[in-house]
């Protein structure tokens, strides 16, 4: 027996010598490749290297993942709707379209976000009350003539019960608002984790962290791991570049486009490359129900189900919902989204027109663009920011765009609405016999709210930015920068 147990140590001793005569030619060969110095392919000098002028080329791997996000892999995809068109619209005619890869938030943005959101802006916007006040929530929106919503209009976003359900009562205005605030929390935690920023809770008004501030050289705050400046005319130490790839990309709101994408996670077509059919909801099948397993019977959504039928009898509810439920009730549709079919109508970028299926690209299609530029002072440099710590925008100029055959001007939201005159006038009526403007904004998606119809993520219906309801959310997005491996699974 001990002589076993000797051979059996014996080859265990060899195999760690192995293991450390490996680990160790491991090192050695990465320390060989860093000493190697990387050289331009078009001059010849070196990068990363001080004696030669200190240019820069980082080992970038990937894009982080930023907070609740999930990454969609882009695609084809047969875009609008795939039932009978009941409401006669016409808005919403199927066509085939491309979305580039991007992210999109697991979730709705839920009340204790929202309320994080706010104590922040109260918290740092001392001297500018309005700013918080008018990022409140419409709480009185829960109203009805002929219904008793008061508890909801008092409870529903303050109550911790509610902390994990949807936010709603918030315009569209609101929640971009609530867009760009994201990508600072999210940047300045990013930089403070890699130590090029300190923690500083007591940030006050326009000195605050703003992310284009911060790359224009307008917020300075003390690092605890500064970047090293490799300029040999610098001054030793440096802000984080765009061109460092720290950063991560704006969180915005998504365009139709990719919001219908992202909620239809179309698994019919994962295995061949027919996208004139698709399935109805976001999932496979046309059951409104679980069809098998142990939840066989229940509703996969929450929404209503007929008239006064909002979550099935006492004794055995269905969706178990009145309202609203958390953000994370249900199944997730396979790119790994909730709540995409149900639950709240969400908030998308685009300006609504019912006939933009007719003139909009087939790749990103999007109507809204409003091109800006940042401001300048006279000296050609970047204007100071404002009261809040923003950098100043304006709209680019026509004289700026003279000789351009992609745009002329800046707002481009009522680009083609010349295709749509009638009786010699162009575009919308607003107000007599239309309610359709600059300000209409498309939603998405069904809510607890609403039959079975708008279920159908290629639905859609618009709303006044500045309007809230109590069955409308949003939930964030944001770009995927560079391309996806070609072939990679």
């Amino acid at each position: 027996m001990p002589f076993i147990n000797y051979i059996t140590n014996s080859k265990k001793l060899m195999m760690k010598k192995k293991l450390l005569i490996l680990s160790t030619f491991a090192l050695v060969v990465s320390f060989l490749a860093s000493c190697k110095k990387e050289k331009s392919a078009t001059t010849g000098w070196e990068y990363n290297n001080k004696e030669w002028g200190g240019f820069e080329r980082l080992a970038y791997q990937e894009q982080e993942t930023g907070p609740n996000l999930v990454f969609i892999r882009g695609g084809s995809f047969t875009m609008g709707n795939a039932e009978q068109d009941v409401l006669f619209e016409g808005d919403a005619v199927p066509r085939k379209v491309t979305i580039s890869d991007f992210y999109m938030d697991e979730t709705e943005v839920a009340n204790i976000d929202y309320r994080e959101y706010l104590y922040w802006l109260e918290r740092v916007y001392t001297d500018y009350p309005d700013v918080a006040e008018n990022a409140k929530p419409d709480t009185l929106c829960w109203r009805n003539k002929l219904a008793y919503n008061e508890p909801y209009v008092r409870y529903y976003f303050r109550h911790p019960a509610y902390q994990d359900y949807p936010v709603v009562g918030v315009n569209w205005v609101q929640a971009t608002d609530y867009c760009k605030w994201r990508t600072d929390r999210a940047n300045e935690q990013i930089m403070i984790r890699e130590g090029y920023l300190k923690v500083n809770p007591n940030q006050q008004n326009e000195n605050n962290f703003n992310t284009q501030a911060y790359l224009a050289g307008q917020y300075q705050a003390e690092a605890k791991n500064p970047k090293k400046d490799l300029d040999p005319n610098g001054a030793g130490t440096r802000n984080i570049r765009l061109e460092d790839g720290v950063l991560l990309p704006d969180y915005r709101l998504p365009t139709e486009a990719e919001w219908e994408y992202a909620a239809m996670a179309n698994e019919g077509e994962a295995l061949y490359e027919n996208v004139n059919d698709r399935q109805v909801y976001p999932w496979a099948g046309i059951s409104l129900r679980m069809d098998e397993g142990k939840h066989m019977g229940k509703m996969r959504e929450n929404f209503k189900r007929g008239a006064g039928d909002y979550q099935g009898i006492s004794e055995a509810p269905n969706d178990a919902s009145f309202i609203t439920a958390p953000v994370r009730s249900y199944w997730r549709n396979a790119f790994g989204l909730y709540n995409t079919g149900g639950n709240v109508s969400e908030w998308v970028m685009d300006v609504y027109r019912p006939l933009s299926h007719q003139d909009e690209d087939d790749l990103n299609s999007f109507r809204g663009n409003v091109y800006m530029k940042v401001e300048k002072d006279q000296d050609g440099f970047i204007a100071e920011k404002d009261s809040l710590g923003r950098i100043k925008e304006v709209p680019v100029t026509e004289e700026e765009n003279i000789g351009r055959r992609n745009y002329k001007v800046a707002d481009n939201i009522g680009n083609l609405d010349e295709m749509q005159a009638y009786d010699g006038k162009v575009g919308y009526d607003f107000g007599k016999g239309s309610l359709i403007s600059n300000e209409a904004r498309v939603i998405k998606g069904g809510s607890w709210n609403d039959r079975a119809y708008w279920v159908n993520p290629g639905t859609r219906r618009f709303l006044n930015q500045n309007q809230a309801m109590p069955y409308i959310g949003f939930r964030c997005a944001m770009v995927s920068v560079g391309s996806a491996k070609v072939g990679e699974k």
